[in-house]
């Protein structure tokens, strides 16, 4: 595993320099807006032939949609303690989600009118299962039972299947326990424009969240004027503010546990305690060595003047997750304002929100925490505003008429004016 270290500049600066050792992604832009234009032509025909190319290597695809024989019998096929695994995270993965749910309001305003302001839930979302590196039956239950909670009617997954055609059975297993409407055996940019457009097989959907590789998260840019997103994930990323006398052991594995994404992915340890820093650095080196069968990331090292400034390079680095260690770091839990989530004491390993802490890990990433959330039922619903005006058309109209006129809306006005004496003939 190899170390870079960061010190003597200011924390914005800082975050920019350990954020650079993540390269900028190629553009896939104009390949995969030509495999969308290509999906929206020819439907099925293009999802088909793409997922043989991309997917299955060359052999023929199954059907697209997974039967729902196929996802009964996954579900019974699981080992049972990975069943009891993913009940623990359904289960608290709703509780977290239900919580988030708000009110519809009603409001009487002083003219008279009425304002009905009511949250809907989309009726049909999708989510993205990742199956490159691995599968991700998490990403199944982060998706499906937010999506549930959130009251979608009708909820799809796609995934894209091995060179054997066929889906992950744990994944499936997954889909089954979270009663997924639909499953598809489809991934990649094609996977992400059959669902934003339809096909002769698929349905089209409301909203696509999850992660998936740089052609995913263009197709899902490139298709977002016509469907909901929940935005562009890039590589994972964890920050751990360390304090002073910490256990290296579980941070080290804590900070392998995220770099075990891939090269692509960013590992960051900071701290004001230099020889604490050089322990943990140290410890990761060891156990990345006694791993050599995975391609860690690199591991960033970073040192900082005091607790205070960690926080301020926390809040420019605005990670997808940012672990807080040692009782003056978690101290400042309050001050934090930038993380998709943020975990503190030692016990809170970053691992434990990818799996059953109930928290979602479809995270924003590369910096997006400063202005976006972590995926919620927020993402499958939509506010919509009720209005009746009823006696107080004719206040309204005198106040509205001239400011219409003014923008040149003569219509506007007249239509508004009709109402001040009964209702137009």
């Amino acid at each position: 595993m190899r170390v870079e270290r960061f010190d003597g500049a200011p924390p914005a600066e800082l975050a920019a320099r350990v954020r650079a050792l993540v390269p900028a992604g190629e553009s896939v832009a104009d390949p995969v807006r030509a495999i969308v234009a290509r999906v929206r032509a020819e439907g099925d025909d293009a999802v088909l032939a793409l997922t043989r190319e991309h997917d299955t290597r060359g052999a023929e695809p199954r059907p697209l949609r997974v039967d729902a024989r196929e996802l009964d019998a996954a579900a019974a096929a699981l080992r049972a303690d990975v069943r009891r695994g993913l009940d623990v995270a359904m289960a608290n993965i709703a509780a977290v989600a239900g919580a988030s749910l708000g009110d519809d309001a009603e409001l009487t305003l002083p003219q008279g009118q009425r304002v009905l302001v009511r949250e809907l839930p989309v009726r049909r979302a999708a989510i993205y299962v990742p199956g490159g590196r691995a599968p991700y039956p998490s990403t199944v239950l982060m998706g499906a039972v937010t999506a549930r909670v959130a009251g979608v009617e009708e909820i799809v997954v796609c995934s894209p299947p091995g060179p054997d055609g066929e889906l992950n059975p744990v994944v499936l297993g997954a889909c089954a326990l979270c009663h997924v409407d639909e499953v598809y055996r489809m991934g990649g940019a094609q996977a992400v424009a059959a669902l934003a457009y339809g096909t002769q097989t698929i349905e089209r959907v409301d909203v696509i969240v999850g992660p998936g590789n740089l052609w995913v998260q263009e197709a899902k840019v490139q298709c977002s004027a016509d469907v909901g997103i929940d935005g562009f994930a890039g590589p994972s990323d964890v920050l751990v503010l360390a304090g002073a006398g910490v256990d290296p052991t579980p941070v080290a594995l804590d900070l392998l546990a995220q770099a075990e994404h891939g090269p692509g992915s960013l590992a960051v340890l900071a701290g004001d305690d230099p020889a604490t820093l050089d322990a943990i650095a140290e410890r990761a080196v060891a156990l990345a060595a006694e791993r050599a069968h995975v391609d860690f990331a690199p591991l960033a090292v970073v040192t900082v003047g005091d607790a205070d400034a960690a926080v301020e390079l926390a809040n420019a680095f605005a990670p997808e997750h940012l672990q807080l260690v040692g009782a003056r770091m978690e101290a400042r839990a309050p001050q934090i304002r930038c993380a998709g989530t943020l975990l503190v004491g030692a016990e809170s390993g970053t691992a434990f929100t990818d799996y059953v802490a109930g928290s979602n890990h479809v995270l924003p990433t590369g910096g997006a925490a400063r202005f976006a959330s972590g995926l919620s039922p927020r993402h499958f619903r939509r506010r919509m505003t009720e209005v009746h005006v009823g006696p107080a058309a004719a206040q309204l109209a005198r106040a509205a008429a001239p400011v219409a006129r003014a923008e040149g809306f003569g219509v506007h006005a007249e239509s508004m004016e009709a109402r001040q004496n009964g209702a137009p003939s």
